[in-house]
């Protein structure tokens, strides 16, 4: 329709049931002149200028791009949202929530308004052939129900609704009408109507969609839940970032759903993220059979924080990977069903032989990292030795320096569970550290049968246990992750080092600097676990050094995906 031309009509919906909400080309045209972007998913337009030109856009709740898009009464116009962007500059928004705190009445009328909003975007969706949108349940537009935090919402819902829905909104129509009525067009020169119609979005939210969907293409996330500890890892290539956001400033960069956004990513992979919660999963799983209330809860508000850090660092594939204490446990659908539930990934009981191959393959990069000073490192076919000692099992994993997995065999014994079965005294008695350390020997005698222990030229330890006994066998005032991966011990050291933690107290191991409370319980089985196998190593293949990898398990999982 041409701009100016002038009907007496008024533009609010309620008073002009006949308003034609059909959307037109020419409605389409219009609209992207105005936004100078094109639009796209408007459904219906809700409110007309007495010329007839679009007020407000009626958009449906997800984009075709599969963006949920919660406002649904999109204001469009020029010069009305320049009008209302006077009234926020003046402080409105202040006013009317300061009016909020003291009137329960217009509260109540705000709330109403909120809801009123939900009942017409769940209309919208349905006329749409949208289904419904559960990210943005509740959630209305505007700062709505409890305060005002954009006007051009509220503005944007009493046009589309007519007078009295909106009370707020209807406010500041008549508060703009110094600049703004709807009974006068006020198209001429608010936009240039000869213009060539945007065919490329070259919005900043667009450009914030594209550098998403970009990071979300190579960013990926791993979570390992294990018997004692939650972590999580999130990477992706190194210059991803800029590279993000050259693609984002590109105008050819198509729009997420709508074609494969390349990235120029050839660096190696870094840490966006590494964190490690101690959650205590498998407390109690040994004598019960069966996860504690507590500890799901512990455990499902962690995953709850790693949710948020996934989502902020938009990471695009996610693994979460369950190990030894969810393999058995009588209510194990309980804890996959509350992980979904918060994270959207169902969690992988994975095998012991997974599991072994995933803290292999992340935990040999260790190799590349050892210091000249440390000797020679193992040649790429000379044999390594894995072991991730855990909360309830341990991995044994025999494979090539050069990365490639030979056997490996998973035991039922950890840090956690032992504890549990034998040092129940604090300190324990040499009574109860003979009858653990026995029992490890026993396993060990196990484990020798399925894999060639003589073979081994290098023994790597990983996880919690070991990079504590590292910790304390290199004297650390508290816990530095670049000084313990890649430390080389002697096996002597790490004997005499889980002889003093096995030993100590609980209130001495609570005092150390470099000790995680949630390890404090537990360490005294690990190191006595640790030192065992270190000495069976020393006796059977003659090696006379360890080396702790800070690498292990999650670093694998992450590189399943990547």
């Amino acid at each position: 329709m041409p701009v100016g031309t002038l009907k007496e009509e008024s533009a609010m919906a309620s008073a002009e049931p006949d308003l034609d909400r059909t959307v037109s080309a020419e409605d389409l045209d219009t609209l992207s002149l105005q936004l100078g972007r094109p639009v796209r998913d408007v459904v219906e337009i809700d409110a007309r200028c007495v010329c007839g030109n679009p007020l407000v856009a009626t958009t449906a709740p997800r984009l075709s791009t599969g963006i949920p898009f919660p406002t649904t009464f999109y204001l469009t116009h020029p010069a009305l949202t320049a009008a209302v962007s006077r009234l926020e500059a003046d402080g409105e928004m202040a006013r009317m929530n300061e009016r909020l705190g003291q009137d329960d009445q217009l509260a109540q009328a705000h709330r109403r308004a909120h809801e009123a909003y939900i009942a017409e975007r769940d209309r919208v969706g349905r006329e749409a052939g949208v289904a419904e949108v559960p990210e943005i349940d509740h959630v209305s537009a505007g700062g709505m129900p409890e305060r005002v935090k954009c006007l051009h919402a509220l503005v944007g819902h009493a046009l589309a609704a007519g007078p009295g829905v909106n009370p707020l909104g209807d406010e500041a129509l008549e508060a703009v009408r110094p600049w703004w009525s709807p009974e006068t067009c006020a198209c001429a020169g608010a936009w240039d109507a000869e213009a060539a119609v945007p065919t490329k979005d070259l919005s900043r939210h667009v450009k914030h969609l594209k550098k998403v969907a970009a990071l979300q293409r190579v960013t990926v996330a791993g979570v390992d839940c294990g018997t004692n500890s939650i972590r999580l890892l999130i990477a992706r290539p190194e210059g991803t970032e800029q590279a993000a956001a050259r693609a984002a400033a590109d105008p050819d960069t198509p729009l997420p759903g709508e074609g494969d956004i390349a990235l120029d990513t050839t660096g190696a992979p870094v840490d966006v993220v590494r964190q490690m919660r101690v959650v205590r999963l498998g407390q109690g799983v040994d004598a019960t059979g069966a996860f504690a209330g507590e500890a799901l809860e512990r455990t499902f508000g962690a995953v709850e924080e790693y949710a948020r850090l996934i989502q902020r660092h938009h990471a695009g594939r996610v693994r979460f990977v369950a190990t030894s204490a969810s393999r058995d446990v009588s209510n194990r659908d309980e804890f996959l069903d509350g992980v979904e539930a918060r994270l959207g990934v169902r969690p992988e009981i994975i095998s012991g032989g997974e599991e072994a191959r995933l803290s292999f393959s992340g935990a040999v990069s260790v190799l590349d990292a050892l210091d000249e000073g440390a000797g020679p490192a193992p040649a790429a076919e000379d044999r390594v030795l894995v072991v991730d000692l855990g909360g309830g099992s341990t991995e044994f994993v025999l494979g090539t320096a050069a990365g490639q997995v030979i056997d490996a065999v998973s035991m039922d014994m950890g840090c956690v569970r032992f504890t549990e079965r034998f040092l129940r005294t604090d300190p324990p008695t040499a009574q109860e550290r003979d009858q653990a350390a026995a029992a490890v020997d026993a396993v060990l005698d196990e484990v020798a049968e399925r894999l060639d222990l003589g073979s081994v030229r290098a023994l790597i330890g990983v996880a919690g246990t070991v990079t504590t006994v590292t910790a304390a066998a290199l004297g650390l005032e508290e816990y530095d992750s670049e000084k313990i991966h890649a430390a080389v011990l002697p096996s002597q050291t790490v004997h005499a080092t889980a002889q003093r933690l096995v030993s100590a107290t609980r209130e001495d191991r609570a005092a150390l600097g470099y000790m995680h409370p949630g390890r404090v319980d537990v360490i005294g089985a690990g190191s006595l676990i640790w030192s065992r196998i270190v000495d069976r190593l020393e006796r059977t293949a003659g090696l006379t050094h360890t080396i702790t990898s800070e690498r292990d398990i999650l670093d694998g999982i992450v590189r399943s995906v990547a």
